[in-house]
């Protein structure tokens, strides 16, 4: 099973859960970012390793080909001294050596595909993960944008707003009633000045009332003096 296929199923997993409960969709981008990354530091580690498996492969074959090489010289110095018994011995031990080189290469082949494997899993697997990181910006934005045109909305409908506009109402009650008795006093003002011309009039009144009866008392007094001359 590939790793992209393995983490799939992970994923999917995992999501199907969440949304089974109705979690975040916040929550739940953030666990496939989390699966993502986890994935990526698995599939390093694994390359990791097989840098170093071929690190040591290769030790082992560069051994493998030098004892090669020197059990082929030893069987030519066997036989020129005659030997061929240890020619033979030599060869067999050469023979042997070349069978390790042989298994030390096809491993070491089955490595370097390993690690071009590794390789172009991690650089598909970072790009989906920057894709992702983009994409889980972007929800970020719209599950704001969401959750503030929810909450405007909850509170237009909320109760709170019709008492506030029961409040605003009275508060226009309030200065009706203001200015009801600021209007109430300029009309008290207007009786008390026209008070106040009456009483002047009333005045003018009794003075001349006053006049008048000056000059009859004084006509009668004139009267009166003339009857006893």
């Amino acid at each position: 099973m590939g790793i992209f296929s393995r983490m799939g199923d992970i994923i999917n997993s995992n999501i199907n859960s969440m949304l089974e409960r109705a979690e975040d969709p916040e929550k739940i981008a953030r666990l496939i970012i989390q699966e993502m990354e986890d994935t990526l530091i698995e599939v390093r580690t694994a390359a990791a390793r097989a840098i170093a498996d071929k690190k040591d492969v290769s030790r082992k074959l560069t051994r493998f080909k030098a004892s090669c090489a020197e059990w082929s010289d030893k069987a030519e110095l066997a036989v020129s001294k005659g030997r061929e018994d240890l020619a033979r011995g030599a060869l067999q031990a050469k023979a042997k050596a070349a069978s390790m080189v042989e298994a030390l290469r096809n491993e070491l082949d089955i490595i370097d595909q390993a690690i071009d494997k590794a390789e172009s899993d991690m650089a598909k697997l970072q790009d989906k993960l920057d894709e992702a990181k983009a994409k889980h910006k972007a929800l970020l934005i719209r599950a704001g944008t969401a959750q503030n045109r929810l909450r405007v909305r909850e509170t237009v409908a909320d109760h709170k707003i019709e008492d506030a506009l029961s409040r605003y109402a009275a508060l226009e009650r309030k200065v009706d009633e203001l200015e009801a008795q600021a209007d109430a006093f300029d009309l008290n003002q207007a009786k008390s000045l026209k008070s106040q011309f009456e009483e002047l009039e009333g005045e003018e009144n009794v003075e001349l009332e006053l006049s008048e009866l000056k000059a009859q008392m004084a006509s009668k007094h004139k009267a009166k003096a003339k009857a006893k001359a």
